[in-house]
């Protein structure tokens, strides 16, 4: 009985140590991690989704205070409020898009730079670190901090995981999962691996252009189709009239249901008229 009762007393000790100085588990939901991912995407990955929601709602306060004054009527006042609020939502998921496609085009010729590296007698940790100078402008910065990560720690392993934190893009998040399972169990075919995701990035690059070339403009006439009531609203709050026609109970009911009626259209006009994009689910 001693001397489980020391195991026991032992084990305990160990625990609460490493709950003392271990990092706190991060629990966060999958609209958190999205928001996370969009925000390292757009190039803002320093703000955390918290800040990022704070923010967008001082925004939203800010420009209804605004129109509150302008036009005294809370019902315009609090519609452009929650644009200004959702505005900058869109400008980051906006940035993120375009990033994913930078990406989406240098990402072939970043496997076959990795591929010349590796077929030139590099180990994996040092052709990576050579994209950071051989690589495409896009990946240089992060290719460059994971040299850094590995220089410092000597962990393939853990350098992988932060270049996934700071890329937070699902082709990256396929290729780092090859080679950390070519570094662990040694892949003599990490080339041909290598070479064949190099083919079929260019294959989907080429259709999804074709396809994006063709839906551009169907997407664009909706966004301005979806913007322009709300420019109108704008130039008519400045007229007394008119703003008072909308402080009333009735002008607030139309106003929620154009509101209503726009976010739907909106919604729907993204799902139908863009192209799906990849999850992560590499992470």
């Amino acid at each position: 009985m001693g001397a489980l009762a020391g195991l026991l007393a032992g084990s305990g000790m160990i625990l609460i140590w490493l709950a003392l100085t271990g990092e706190p588990p991060r629990w966060r939901s999958a609209r958190q991690r999205r928001l996370t991912d969009l925000l390292v995407q757009a190039g803002v990955g320093r703000t955390s989704p918290a800040v990022f929601v704070l923010g967008s709602i001082v925004l939203g306060t800010v420009v209804a205070l605004v129109f509150l004054g302008v036009s005294g009527a809370w019902s315009i006042a609090a519609a452009f409020g929650a644009i200004a609020a959702g505005a900058p939502l869109l400008v980051v998921s906006s940035r993120a898009r375009a990033r994913r496609s930078n990406l989406r085009e240098v990402w072939p010729e970043a496997v076959d730079t990795l591929v010349s590296g590796v077929r030139a007698g590099m180990s994996l940790p040092e052709a990576l670190t050579n994209l950071g100078e051989r690589g495409p402008e896009a990946i240089k910065e992060e290719m460059r901090a994971f040299g850094v990560d590995y220089a410092t720690s000597a962990r393939f392993d853990q350098a992988l995981d932060r270049l996934k934190a700071r890329l937070a893009d699902p082709v990256a998040d396929r290729i780092v999962e090859a080679l950390r399972l070519a570094h662990e169990v040694g892949g003599s075919d990490l080339t041909t691996l290598l070479r064949s995701l190099s083919r079929m990035l260019r294959e989907d690059m080429r259709t999804r252009g074709e396809l994006e070339a063709r839906q551009s403009w169907t997407v664009n006439g909706a966004r301005v189709a979806v913007a322009a009531p709300w420019i109108v609203l704008a130039l008519l709050s400045t007229r007394p009239p008119a703003a008072a026609a909308y402080a009333s109970a009735t002008g607030a009911l139309v106003l929620a249901v154009g509101g209503a009626v726009t976010l739907v259209a909106y919604r729907l006009m993204l799902r139908l008229g863009r192209l799906p994009e990849e999850e992560r689910v590499l992470r």
